[in-house]
């Protein structure tokens, strides 16, 4: 009895009996836990440009060789056209004290300007600044841009809401995250080529989104545009425009006298 057992145990432990290989699905699932870590890019100036140090910039939409610009704060809030190279200030709309203008988006030759907690945005027709109506949302008002189909907002948090640009109805709620964790503070915004591009609130950071996912699938460091001293004067960074012609950004701040033409480009490894 005692050799049978020995014999028994000595094959057991002697015979090949490999690890059974993990399923598909096993492996698939442990992907989508392990967070994915986003692609380190830096902006490349290319031109730098005069920006009104008294605009208080919550929102740019470049449309040709035009740029709107929205600027906060009560009492000082507007709509502006500008000549984005020379920073001249071609015609300016100011807007109600009780409104705290943020976010913009053009849409099919209006422009649409988000309030910071009115739950009120303004439409303008883009040729003369006239009102020509007005959407109520829930909530605040932070970001805003157009994809080509969809108004996406922002209002601070991790989410943006994806919005019909004619109601302003809700359509889709997105949560944004940044290897595997939330990524709040989300404010301006600019969609360029299915991708959203997003401020990051108190930081120098911007983000890329991947709006099918909600992924954060890049980040950009803007860090050290200004000079110590204008750092002084000068509030946040906030402000990204995209210029489909020649392939670059505009990117500006709160009470910045300068305006930047940048690429982004991957930090060498």
């Amino acid at each position: 009895m005692t050799v049978i057992v020995l014999a028994a145990l000595w094959y057991f432990r002697s015979s090949p009996h490999p690890e059974p290989e993990p399923s598909s699905q096993t492996a698939a699932a442990a992907s989508a836990i392990t967070p994915e870590v986003p692609e380190r890019l830096k902006v490349q100036v290319l031109s730098t440009w005069p920006h009104d140090p008294g605009a208080f910039t919550q929102g740019l939409v470049l449309d040709g060789d035009t740029l709107y610009e929205s600027t906060g704060l009560n009492g000082k809030s507007s709509l502006r056209e500008v000549d984005p190279r020379t920073g001249t200030v071609r015609r300016r709309l100011d807007i109600p004290y009780e409104y705290f203008a943020e976010g913009l988006a053009l849409v099919d030759g209006r422009l649409i300007q988000l309030t910071w907690q009115a739950e009120k945005a303004f439409v303008y027709n883009r040729a003369d600044f006239k009102e020509v109506g007005e959407f109520r949302y829930d909530g605040e008002g932070w970001g805003l841009c157009h994809d080509g189909t969809r108004l996406v907002m922002s209002d601070g948090s991790d989410r943006l809401t994806f919005r019909d640009p004619k109601t302003f109805a809700v359509q889709s709620i997105l949560n944004v995250t940044l290897s595997g964790q939330p990524a709040r503070e989300l404010n301006e915004l600019e969609c360029v080529d299915g991708l959203i591009y997003a401020n990051v609130w108190q930081t120098d950071n911007i983000l890329r989104i991947d709006p099918k996912t909600g992924k954060v699938t890049g980040m950009i460091d803007a860090s050290g545009l200004l000079t110590p001293e204008e750092r002084q004067k000068a509030d946040v960074l906030n402000g990204i425009a995209w210029n489909p012609r020649t392939k670059t950004f505009l990117i500006t701040g709160k009470l910045w006298p300068k305006m930047f033409e940048v690429q982004f480009v991957p930090v060498p490894r």
